[in-house]
């Protein structure tokens, strides 16, 4: 008999299976929250009922909920969001930029950026991330070229920048801070890996506390809270709260879910409470599987040397495998199908592992194990074909995002659309961070990269059938 709710009972027989999740959300498959709140979920799912208050007009628990996190995050007022960071960084654009203004963005942006410029009708100006040749990633955005962004182009509106990135680089925040303010634009933090920063000396310094205006973090993941939880802080008199209101309010549904506006209010006393030293724990922990790690021949993990310009999150673990002669995908598939350990992600040469305050000593002294076992059984001189990495240039934009909802589009093979102008995006999936974004030219060193990625399996959103792609007609 064939199952008549394939994804409930996918997702129980992945629970079930009872892996070491180093992926979000940051409660870990429940481990995070207190016992009475997971065992009682449904009881907790109403509706804007008396007493419960109404996200859209707060004036009661969710108001008061909201002025907690705001003490806890150092900010002057918090935004509750259900729709992930992505509601939040779409308000951000809207607040900061009407249409036709231009806003300087770091290139190193999550989709959701782009799709927040386009619906604004805002133009992007991207400023170029310094590239990490050893491990094939995009690190800080140096705030020499903030100031040169800014310098040649007077009349952008707001400088928007991610920090940390997927890999958990952080930018020196309060160089751009003093470069943006001095030429009176608003700065917005995209922090959605970052709502933990604020609990630790440990750890770079927050968004917030660094001086920006308006910072998005998603709560979901590295705090204890449910997907598509997060918070938007605001700081400081730059920002138009009102317009920023407004926009949040258009896009954010009518139906918030009170269980992960729950969970935001759960998360934020949790690691007022106990952050530091629970992160104090976990950040030991880290260190011991480091220093486990570190002898094994072929593995290289991301540490404060290979980001010179910038800090780490060290709650992040981002591991290089290419010396195992296999890409980022294989071993990806290996812990996951050999020792039931699924990280956040992979890419070309490495895994990424999301590690929050939730985790167990025990999920580390596992993952090392298994990749002493890689180590152990692998042949460096096979399997991974010759990969010369290099850095892709910036594309020629040829128009504005949101500009081409006006224009017709064809679908041709990939390979052929050298020189056509997309579309869409196309986006490894994850990190979520285009290679293309929609209204640039397709280079053919863009082409060269999507199907290295497709050839040592990887996926990549905006490619139909795996082989196509949307262009401007």
């Amino acid at each position: 008999m064939g199952l008549t709710a394939p994804l409930y009972e996918a997702l129980r027989k992945y629970a079930a299976s009872r892996p070491v999740p180093f992926h979000m959300p940051g409660h870990k498959l429940g481990r995070g929250f207190p016992a009475w709140y997971r065992k009682n979920l449904c009881r907790l799912d109403v509706t804007e009922i008396p007493d419960m208050d109404n996200l859209h007009s707060p004036t009661g628990v969710i108001a008061q909920a909201q002025r907690l996190a705001a003490e806890a995050f150092k900010a002057d007022r918090t935004y509750f969001l259900v729709n992930g960071s992505t509601v939040g960084i779409h308000g951000a654009i809207y607040a900061a930029c009407r249409p036709g203004e231009r806003i300087a963005v770091a290139r190193d942006c999550h989709k959701s950026v782009v799709d927040g410029i386009g619906l604004a009708g805002a133009r992007p100006v991207y400023i170029k991330t310094l590239f990490n040749l050893n491990f094939g990633i995009p690190s800080v955005v140096d705030p020499a070229e903030v100031e040169k962004t800014l310098d040649e182009n007077p009349d952008i509106a707001a400088v928007l920048i991610t920090r940390p990135n997927y890999y958990g680089i952080c930018s020196d925040l309060k160089a751009i801070e003093r470069i943006v303010h001095s030429r009176g634009k608003l700065l917005i933090v995209d922090e959605a890996h970052g709502a933990h920063l604020a609990f630790s000396p440990r750890l770079p310094a927050p968004a917030m506390e660094a001086g920006a205006d308006i910072c998005v973090q998603s709560a979901h993941k590295t705090l204890p809270a449910l997907t598509q939880g997060a918070y938007l802080h605001i700081r400081g008199s730059r920002v138009d709260s009102e317009r920023l209101e407004y926009y949040l309010d258009l896009a954010q549904t009518t139906s918030p879910s009170f269980l992960i506006m729950s969970s935001l209010d759960i998360a934020r006393e949790i690691m007022q409470r106990e952050g530091e030293r629970r992160l104090g724990l976990l950040l030991d922990s880290i260190d011991r599987f480091k220093k486990d790690i570190s002898a094994l021949e072929g593995l290289l993990v991301l540490g404060p040397a290979d980001v010179p310009k910038g800090e780490l999150d060290a709650a992040r673990l981002v591991i290089n495998v290419r010396g195992l002669g296999m890409a980022g995908f294989e071993a990806e598939g290996l812990l996951r199908s050999e020792y039931k350990i699924q990280v956040e992600m992979s890419d070309l040469f490495n895994i990424v592992c999301i590690s929050t305050v939730s985790d167990s000593p025990a999920f580390l002294r596992r993952l090392a194990g298994a990749l002493k076992e890689l180590a152990r059984d692998s042949h460096p001189g096979e399997g991974l074909p010759p990969v010369d990495l290099e850095e892709l240039p910036l594309p020629e934009m040829a128009m504005a995002p949101g500009e081409l909802t006006k224009l017709k589009t064809e679908k041709v093979e990939l390979k052929k659309a050298v020189g056509r102008i997309s579309a869409g995006m196309l986006i490894p999936y994850p990190p979520g961070i285009p290679v293309i974004f929609p209204g640039e030219v397709i280079s053919g060193p863009v082409v060269d990269h999507i199907l290295r990625i497709v050839a040592l399996g990887g996926k990549v959103n905006g490619l139909d059938g795996g082989i196509e792609v949307r262009v401007v007609v």
